[in-house]
């Protein structure tokens, strides 16, 4: 990890951090963790893969030949470095509060074959959100490759995480005739192993054609403000030895339930108009 992980980043950074997430809705720190740490991130996502494809209920579709897989804390290595980052931390705290909640650990795979999505956001906006412009949740996403142009990139319409629209289906997908606006905004992002970025998953976007053979592992971090409720969607936990070696820094933010033995989870934050991909 560079030595940057353990010096507090400056405040300049965090409140330009803070601004890109209340106006374009997306953020980043480049080159938080050294490519190596990422190298290792893969291959634990690998394994919960392989894991989860061979089971009922272990993988979820997001789009043909794309998958989400939720994963308990101790099957990522680096789920301490990660949550503890001096920016992860110092982010979380800005926008969400002192009292913020880890509530979500995961990964997303397009494989070769994956189309393009729906322009989507993650979950209906909350009335919080509607009424004061206030973030209560954020989504950290790190990538395990070097994303290139032919992976099939995530792309983000940047500052409509406060669109408000009563035709969105399911409070979450903006009606077709609506899609040239967000591909005149859309940018593309190009992440590189070691990187991190945090955005409000309300900022509509989707999950490009992977025209490439290789697969594009993003690991996810969810974090919720004090009641945002997100928790509610995920079965993530840690076991009492687990729960016990972590710093007391980190266990303050982990409100999970604490087991003898982890079970493996049956997703059920399944997003159904992703299914069919761009139909």
């Amino acid at each position: 990890m560079h030595d940057s992980a353990t010096v507090p980043p400056a405040a300049a950074h965090i409140e330009t951090a803070v601004r890109d997430l209340h106006t374009a809705g997306i953020t980043a720190c480049r080159g938080a963790f050294e490519p190596e740490w990422a190298d290792r991130m893969r291959k634990d996502i690998e394994a919960a893969f392989a894991e989860a494809r061979g089971r009922e209920g272990g993988a979820v579709g997001r789009g043909p030949h794309r998958y989400y897989v939720e994963i308990h804390p101790e099957q990522l290595g680096g789920f301490v470095e990660l949550v503890d980052h001096p920016w992860v931390r110092a982010v979380s705290e800005a926008v969400l509060g002192p009292d913020y909640r880890i509530v979500e650990l995961g990964f997303d795979i397009p494989l070769a074959g994956a189309v393009n999505q729906p322009w989507h956001r993650d979950f209906p906006m909350p009335e919080e959100t509607r009424r004061e412009r206030r973030l209560t949740s954020l989504a950290f996403n790190l990538t395990a490759v070097d994303t290139r142009e032919d992976m099939g990139p995530f792309e983000i319409a940047p500052g409509t995480q406060w669109d408000d629209d009563t035709r969105f289906g399911h409070a979450m997908f903006p009606p077709r005739e609506d899609y040239p606006r967000y591909a005149a905004l859309a940018e593309r992002k190009y992440p590189r192993r070691g990187d991190v970025s945090a955005r409000s998953a309300l900022t509509i976007h989707r999950g490009t054609a992977n025209h490439s053979p290789d697969p594009r592992p993003v690991l996810v971090l969810g974090v919720d403000a004090p009641g945002a409720g997100n928790d509610g969607h995920h079965d993530m936990a840690v076991t009492r030895a687990f729960r016990s070696s972590l710093p007391d820094r980190v266990r303050a933010h982990l409100d999970c339930p604490v087991v003898e033995e982890l079970t493996p989870i049956v997703q059920k934050h399944t997003i159904e108009g992703l299914v069919m991909g761009d139909a």
